[in-house]
């Protein structure tokens, strides 16, 4: 079993074969994807479209860092209204200082209020951090014992800024196409500093489709291709990869396998 954990499958791309690319998904091997919001509008959308395919999909809800604007307080005060029983975690949320800083108090507080939720509600975090993990990990390190572990969406860092975020115990990181890409040193760096207990599978469809399939719309179906690279990375099957990442995810997120429901928290 493999299982997507970052797939935006309520996106426009999706809206004109939904039900055949969840179907090619299955036929990979799939058996879950974690669907996450970015904003309200989408909070209802993921949500929708879990409880239509029920077992399958799973949704996340938050505030995504490039949509927080100066209502933000006003947002994710809506959002957090929104959250119900069915969520299995708290993204997709974080920092993007990548191209500007123009709401950049914004986002630092939308964060740390987001982490405030997974705290209460006892809910991991999908967190999406791009050119600010030093402003994360600051935010973090002042919740420590308090964080119910998560995931570090799409990971392409170096082996020192692999370690920062393993030292917040119940973390893992998220590896997506960009394993495959030919100028990547993921492939080098994980297994050198990561073990296979601390990484989770995505595709964050439908961008950074991996190889030999970069350019195009990504969806959970290309999941074996990265489970392929990094058992080749470390020297392990693809079988071995797919049953420790889809035990990881199933931790994190409190999935009981057995009958496809939450496990109580």
């Amino acid at each position: 079993m493999l299982i997507d954990t970052h797939a935006h499958l309520d996106g426009e791309e999706f809206a004109a074969d939904l039900p055949v690319v969840i179907e090619r998904a299955k036929a990979a091997g799939v058996e879950k994807v974690f669907v996450p919001a970015i904003d309200q509008k989408t909070s209802g959308t993921v949500l929708q479209l879990c409880r239509e395919n029920k077992g399958f999909a799973y949704p996340m809800i938050g505030l995504h860092p490039e949509e927080v604007r100066a209502d933000y307080a006003e947002v994710i005060g809506q959002m957090r209204q929104m959250l119900t029983a069915e969520h299995i975690a708290i993204g997709e949320v974080g920092l993007d200082f990548y191209w500007s800083r123009e709401y950049e108090n914004e986002q630092l507080h939308a964060f740390e209020e987001q982490v405030r939720w997974s705290i209460d509600s006892h809910l991991p975090l999908m967190i999406h951090c791009r050119k600010a993990q030093n402003e994360m990990v600051a935010i973090m390190r002042k919740y420590r014992g308090q964080l119910h572990g998560g995931v570090f969406h799409c990971f392409t860092g170096n082996r020192l800024e692999a370690a920062e975020l393993l030292s917040f115990d119940g973390f893992a990181l998220g590896i997506g196409g960009v394993l495959t890409f030919k100028s990547s040193h993921l492939r080098e760096d994980l297994p050198a500093v990561v073990p296979l207990e601390r990484i989770v599978l995505e595709t964050d469809s439908p961008y950074m489709a991996p190889v030999p399939n970069r350019g195009k719309r990504n969806e959970s179906s290309f999941i074996p291709l990265i489970c392929q690279q990094l058992a080749q990375s470390y020297g392990v099957s693809a079988d071995e990869v797919a049953r420790i990442t889809t035990a990881n995810a199933l931790r994190i997120f409190g999935i009981d396998d057995g009958n496809h429901g939450v496990i109580s928290r």
